[in-house]
């Protein structure tokens, strides 16, 4: 890559490592502080491309994990997920409508769409489909972690293009006309998708806690 002020950007296989470091997918951001991250990574301010990485790794290996299936291939599309936001971020408006995590969640979900049309990957799934909270006590953790796992095995038994309005609706909280964008598809039909991918998880899973699924 190249060479930029305040030095050398990082190459494609240091680009995203998912280290413990990495914040919880289920943390909001202030979109002031999400902006101000994107201006600098503009401007080439040293480590600013890094600190994008490392905040926002979780929730991408997290989509690509349970959009594609476990495996080594999930970080490969996750560093082509950072490298080609890299290389696209000069002309993304941070004051504009689009949020810097749905934008990548967007690149994330058309790479793993596109590799899962173009060969057979795995479908269990690398993570629990539901991440722990810090707050919870040790028997929230358990019943959070098991209902996580019994939604993340269902949803691996979903055709691609209903898990990924599940996941990307009910698991990542993009709203129906940011889905559709991401998809290609109208927003009516990913409300489609979403409503028989819900119907289907609530025909395995049986009875779940109210509102796991509403």
């Amino acid at each position: 890559m190249q060479q930029r002020e305040g030095g050398m950007e990082p190459g494609p296989r240091a680009v995203v490592s998912p280290g413990q470091d990495a914040p919880r997918m289920n943390a909001p951001w202030p979109v002031a502080d999400e902006r101000a991250l994107v201006r600098r990574c503009q401007a080439g301010e040293r480590g600013a491309r890094r600190e994008l990485v490392v905040r926002h790794e979780r929730a991408v290996f997290a989509l690509l994990s349970r959009l594609t299936g476990a495996g080594p291939h999930v970080e490969d599309l996750a560093q082509e997920t950072f490298l080609r936001a890299f290389a696209a971020l000069d002309g993304f408006d941070p004051e504009g409508p689009a949020r810097l995590s749905t934008w990548l969640l967007t690149i994330a979900t058309r790479l793993g769409l596109d590799a899962r049309k173009r060969r057979v990957l795995p479908t269990d799934p690398l993570e629990p489909g539901l991440t722990v909270a810090d707050g919870d006590d040790p028997e929230q953790q358990t019943e959070r972690a098991r209902l996580g796992r019994a939604i993340a095995a269902a949803a691996a038994q979903l055709g691609d293009d209903q898990r990924a309005a599940f996941l990307l609706l009910d698991l990542h909280g993009l709203s129906v006309a940011e889905v559709a964008h991401a998809t290609g598809v109208p927003e009516n039909t990913v409300k489609q998708r979403a409503f028989r991918a819900r119907e289907k998880l609530r025909s395995l899973l049986g009875a779940l806690r109210p509102g796991a699924l509403s």
